[in-house]
């Protein structure tokens, strides 16, 4: 697609896609291991209908190594959500775009899953609910805290015990994100391999009152809590730091700059910094003024999560 609505003869209806937007997501906020997200406002967005064949076209650069077949990720995500249900995929035809950067530790995988279920859901008529698709996409991801984010917008808990999943959201917490992105990817596979295998009983109960004391924060307000429990977790940034050897000048510049907390996105390497609410473009700019070499993005928290539509085709520019 060029971007533009083509012209339709009188008479002739326009053709009809099937739109899906995913927002990004960014997990953990520190102790959140696995558990906490929180949705951002970049996206992926996809456009599909019927076709004889499976084909995809990327509109962002960043996509264009991906493959153009059903082994693309979202299409192999739809086709195995239709065989959980025993239906078949029809082929699709879809135009994909993307402003997640990848391998950063945004969600973007996470966000093509939500993807999947969403087009295996419209087009073999599955009707699952909310709930339902958060639970098909915890099973691809294997933990829910990205994939509800993206599902569902705003700060999110998850958690997974067997294969019963739950998930709140947490409509009462603000705050404005700050997002630094280096230009190095880091693949989460990688991160993953750093983690210890197990932890010591008083390390867990400690790690998990950090965890429950940031919670606590962010709700009744308490940043400078907040920012002290972000940067006290023992689950992961103590030992994905390594990987990540600018970490620790990001979050001194960040607070420095007005942030009251910074932690490693997700598996990382991207580094989230918060702001108090009405605070994040100051900030911002301020970081701007000392980091060099980076991404920094003055974020939103996405409210809406994913949405899906059925549209005239051609995407908007």
């Amino acid at each position: 697609m060029n971007g533009l609505e083509e012209p339709h003869a009188a008479g002739i209806p326009a053709r009809q896609v099937f739109a899906v937007k995913v927002p990004a997501s960014s997990a953990n906020l520190g102790p959140g291991f696995d558990s906490l997200a929180v949705a951002l406002d970049l996206y992926l967005e996809l456009e599909a209908e019927r076709s004889d064949l499976w084909k995809v076209e990327f509109l962002s650069s960043s996509l264009t190594d991906f493959p153009r077949d059903e082994e693309n990720y979202i299409c192999q995500v739809a086709l195995k959500t239709a065989l959980m249900y025993k239906q078949k995929m029809p082929p699709l035809s879809m135009s994909v775009k993307s402003d997640i950067p990848l391998a950063r530790g945004l969600g973007s995988s996470a966000a093509a899953i939500v993807a999947g279920v969403e087009l295996a859901n419209e087009f073999c008529g599955l009707e699952l609910s909310p709930r339902e698709k958060l639970q098909v996409a915890a099973r691809f991801e294997g933990h829910p805290d990205n994939a509800g984010a993206s599902l569902f917008g705003g700060v999110v808990v998850g958690s997974q015990i067997g294969d019963e999943v739950d998930l709140t959201v947490l409509d009462q917490i603000q705050f404005d994100p700050i997002l630094v992105v280096p230009r190095e990817e880091l693949l989460t596979e990688i991160s993953r391999d750093v983690l210890p295998s197990a932890m010591g009983f008083q390390s867990s109960v400690q790690a998990s009152a950090v965890a429950n004391q940031l919670l606590a924060a962010l709700i009744t307000q308490n940043w400078p809590l907040a920012g002290r429990m972000m940067a006290a977790d023992l689950f992961h940034q103590p030992y994905r730091k390594e990987l990540v050897p600018f970490f620790d000048d990001v979050q001194e510049k960040a607070i420095q700059s007005g942030a009251f907390g910074v932690a490693l996105s997700g598996a990382g390497p991207s580094i989230l910094c918060l702001a108090e609410p009405g605070q994040g473009e100051e900030v911002t700019e301020k970081m701007k003024q000392c980091v060099d070499g980076m991404g920094i993005l003055n974020l939103k928290i996405d409210r809406t999560g994913c949405s899906s539509s059925m549209k005239k085709s051609g995407f908007a520019i």
